[in-house]
C-alpha cells in the first residue's frame, strides 16, 4: 500500500460515517471502520462481494429492494451524478436501520467514471436512542434480552402520556405488536435463534420510531410502541412502516435465513381512558390482525 493510500485509509477510518467504494462491476473494494460499526459486517465479510448480492439489502420507505432495482450506486456508475436518499439497511444482526446515504462517482484523470463511493450515517434520532437506552439500563428499565425498554418502563410511559393528554390535550397512540408464529421459530431453529429473532424485531421497532416515541418489550414475543402527538392516519403510517421493515428483516443462521412477520393493533387514546384501558384496546385490535391472516395492521378507534 502506498503511503498516500495508507494516509487516506487512516483518515477515513476515523469517521463515524460509513464509507465504502465499489468498482464498475459494483464489487466492494474498500470498507471503512464506520461502515463496520454501523452494519456489524467486518471488511473481510464484504470485500470483493457485489453490493447488489444482498450484503446491506437496502429498502426504501415502501419496502422496495433497491439492490434489485433503484440502486443509487448503480445509477451513479451509469451517469456520474451524485445522489442522496434515505433508506433502511440490513444490519448483520438482522434488524433494519434507517440511514441517510450519498452516492458519488469516482473518476480517473480523464474524467471517466471508474467506480463510486457511498457514504452513509444513521438518521437523526439514533444517537438519542443510544443515550436513552443507556439511561434505562442504569434505572433497571431495560429488557436485558432485547436491549429496549421493559414492561415497567412502558407502564411509566403510558401513564405519563395519559396524564399529558388529560392536562394539555397532547394526543398519543399505542401499537401492540406480536410476532407471528413465533413458536414455530423456536421449534424449528431452537431457542437461541428465537432470542436473536426477538432482538432483531425489537431493534427494528426501536430504531425506526421518531426520537420522542418509545418502544419496549411487553413480554414473550409482544412489543408495545407509544407514539405521541399524531392522528389516526399518521398512526397507521407509522404502524405500516414498522410492519414492512420487520417483514424486510432477516437473520442468517446455520439452518438458513430466518424471517418473521408481525401483527399490529394500532389505537389512538381517548381522553377518558387510563393506561390499562388503551393498552387493552390495542391488544384486542392486534388480534383482529391475527384473525385477518397476520402480517397486517388494524387501526382501532
Amino acid at each position: 500500500m502506498k503511503q498516500e493510500d495508507h494516509f487516506h485509509q487512516t483518515l477515513l477510518d476515523q469517521l463515524y460515517d460509513g464509507v465504502y467504494f465499489v468498482d464498475r462491476q459494483r464489487r466492494i473494494t474498500y470498507w471503512n471502520r464506520g461502515a463496520e460499526q454501523l452494519t456489524g459486517y467486518a471488511p473481510k465479510e464484504v470485500l470483493g462481494r457485489s453490493c447488489g448480492d444482498g450484503v446491506l439489502m437496502h429498502v426504501d420507505g415502501k419496502g422496495n429492494n433497491l439492490c434489485k432495482e433503484g440502486c443509487p450506486l448503480a445509477a451513479t456508475l451509469e451517469d456520474g451524478k451524485v445522489r442522496e436518499m434515505s433508506v433502511f439497511l440490513h444490519h448483520k444482526d438482522g434488524h433494519r436501520l434507517p440511514v441517510a446515504l450519498r452516492a458519488a462517482p469516482i473518476t480517473d484523470t480523464s474524467g471517466a467514471v471508474v467506480g463510486a463511493v457511498e457514504i452513509f450515517k444513521e438518521n437523526p434520532g439514533s444517537a438519542d436512542l443510544s443515550d436513552r437506552l443507556a439511561r434505562l439500563e442504569k434505572q433497571a428499565l431495560l429488557d436485558p434480552l432485547t436491549g429496549i425498554g421493559n414492561r415497567r418502563y412502558l407502564t411509566r410511559q403510558l401513564k405519563g402520556r395519559v396524564e399529558e393528554f388529560r392536562r394539555y390535550s397532547v394526543t398519543f397512540g399505542v401499537l401492540f405488536i406480536d410476532i407471528d408464529h413465533f413458536k414455530q421459530v423456536n421449534d424449528q431453529f431452537g431457542h437461541l435463534v428465537g432470542d436473536r429473532v426477538l432482538r432483531m424485531v425489537a431493534q427494528t421497532v426501536a430504531a425506526n420510531l421518531r426520537p420522542f416515541d418509545e418502544a419496549g418489550r411487553w413480554g414473550g414475543e409482544e412489543f408495545v410502541a407509544v407514539v405521541a402527538n399524531l392522528g389516526g392516519n399518521d398512526l397507521s403510517i407509522v404502524a405500516e412502516r414498522i410492519r414492512m421493515l420487520v417483514e424486510a428483516s432477516s437473520l442468517e443462521t446455520e439452518k438458513g435465513a430466518v424471517r418473521v412477520t408481525v401483527s399490529i393493533g394500532a389505537v389512538l387514546a381517548d381522553a377518558e381512558e387510563d393506561a390499562d384501558s388503551v393498552l387493552e384496546r390495542a391488544d384486542q385490535v392486534m388480534y383482529q390482525s391475527k384473525l385477518a391472516g397476520r402480517n397486517q395492521v388494524t387501526l382501532g378507534y
